[in-house]
């Protein structure tokens, strides 16, 4: 089969059994080819044609594509055993299990192993019905926890909610950021608030220093559950190892997935204080997962996780991302007409634009001079910038050289867009 035939083959199949709109939507940002191979920051196309990552699987490359230590891992655990019996000691769930006690703020010790981000919040959503035998859960509007039935009950934006309702009951949403709102809502009755502390999908919505803090005193005060939700921030996506850490909280339940896999395998996880274990320890098959703790991805998560602390990419995540800021504020003031602001931390970083129209046009702009970039589920008008935490300063020059140029082309186009 020829090249050509692929490339029609796939769009295709997506026209035909995947979603006609979605195979569209690609091909009217430019996207009408196949992704084939890639490696570190590094994305080929079946013409190998290359694109810097700067999407970063919405979090999930943080080591870049294929790290060989964490592909090794995975090739020597097929060899041996891929899947769990799911009756004898699995060693590495376990393994992993206690590397997450030990990386994870304060007294955090029991982990549960799922396979993504939205069951790791289905988990800690039940995990906090069940501790404090309360159904009320406060959440953020424009916030993203996954779309299962009660994931989306947490996500915070109508779109994706609306066409499901009636969606789980004691779901209430207030505004990011507002401690005032919180405190109007909390009440005896909370099992949980639930918040991602830097929100991704909602526009790369970054806090004021104290808010995390206050929230998590309201909920010491009410006896209710702090859920911190870093699918999206964990693992050394805000330059430290948990978004939390910038602000000196412990919550309750923290949830993790995405970079967690160290770009190979999908996983998820929650990990809970002990004593918010005390039921799931009384009654052990209360949550179960076939799947989840699997030696596959809890190898690659274990691997993930050393390389991050052996090749100092947290480090490296603060470093890379303090200089793209930079870049990228000088690029605001230069062309405020065009992008509104910058805002992050570390390699999780927003452009605000200051029209929704601008977005379409800088991606298909970005994806022609080969750097992959996409705009926030929740804020069309805000483009991610989310490379793998490896990314080199010299691809960060190319691309701000990429952006540079689309945005003076946006500039120009202004008015008609």
């Amino acid at each position: 089969m020829t090249k050509e035939q692929i490339i029609s083959e796939t769009i295709d199949n997506y026209e035909k059994f995947i979603n006609p709109a979605m195979a569209k939507l690609f091909r009217f940002i430019g996207l009408s080819t196949v992704e084939w191979e890639a490696e570190g920051s590094i994305i080929r196309d079946i013409d190998e044609k290359e694109y810097i990552d700067c999407l970063g699987g919405y979090g999930v490359f943080s080591l870049g594509h294929r790290h060989p230590r964490v592909v090794e891992a995975v090739k020597k655990q097929l060899d041996t055993m891929p899947l769990s019996s799911k009756v004898l000691f699995n060693k590495p769930m376990a393994d992993l299990s206690a590397l997450l006690a030990e990386i994870t703020p304060g007294e955090l010790q029991y982990s549960f192993i799922v396979n993504s981000g939205t069951e790791a919040v289905e988990g800690a959503l039940k995990l906090a019905r069940i501790h404090t035998g309360r159904s009320k859960i406060i959440s953020t509007i424009n916030s993203f926890h996954g779309k299962t039935l009660g994931a989306l009950s947490a996500t915070g934006r109508d779109l994706f909610r609306d066409p499901f309702k009636p969606l789980l009951n004691g779901f209430e949403h207030v505004p990011f950021n507002d401690i005032l709102a919180i405190q109007k809502v909390i009440d005896s009755e909370t099992a949980a608030v639930i918040i991602e502390p830097i929100q991704g999908e909602g526009g790369i919505i970054v806090p004021c220093d104290d808010y995390l803090p206050a929230v998590c005193k309201l909920c010491d005060e009410y006896g209710a559950l702090l859920i911190c939700d870093e699918v999206q921030t964990g693992l050394g996506r805000t330059g430290k190892m948990f978004a939390v850490n910038h602000y000196d909280v412990v919550p309750d339940i923290l949830v993790t997935a995405k970079a967690l896999g160290g770009g190979v395998m999908p996983i998820g996880a929650f990990t809970a204080k002990p004593q918010i274990w005390e039921k799931y320890i009384a009654s052990p098959f209360l949550h179960t997962s076939t799947f989840g703790g699997n030696p596959l991805a809890c190898v690659a998560a274990t691997t993930a996780i050393h390389v991050l602390q052996d090749e100092y990419i947290v480090e490296r995540s603060a470093i890379a991302g303090a200089y793209f800021l930079e870049k990228l504020i000088a690029l605001q003031q230069a062309f405020p007409d065009v992008i509104q602001e910058v805002r992050g931390k570390g390699l999780m970083i927003g452009i605000e634009l200051t029209k929704e129209g601008i977005g379409g046009l800088l991606m298909a702009e970005m994806i022609n001079k080969g750097v992959l970039v996409a705009y926030t589920l929740n804020n069309p008008k805000v483009i991610r910038i989310e490379p793998p935490l490896i990314i080199s300063q010299e691809l960060v020059d190319v691309v701000m050289k990429a952006l540079a140029e689309a945005v003076e082309l946006a500039h120009d186009m202004i008015e008609d867009l």
